[in-house]
């Protein structure tokens, strides 16, 4: 004798909440799977790289400038 009737399986939708979490569970999977591919293959311009020198003060305002003018066409 069941208590709470024919209810077994069927908790907030059963077999429809299942294939929902495993298609947002493979979607996040790829998602971050393609976050990761994306970032490990970008590669910094020279530019990025002048900009982080300066940032960092290992160049002057002087070389900065001179050096852009090099990079920029």
């Amino acid at each position: 004798m069941h208590l709470y009737g024919n209810w077994e399986g069927h908790w907030l939708g059963g077999g429809f909440m299942m294939i929902f979490f495993y298609v947002i569970l493979v979607f996040l999977a790829v998602y971050l799977f393609r976050y990761m591919l994306g970032k490990g293959g970008q590669k910094d311009t020279a530019l990025d790289i002048l900009n982080m020198r300066y940032a960092a003060g290992e160049i002057t305002k002087e070389q900065f400038e001179e050096m852009k003018k090099d990079i920029l066409p």
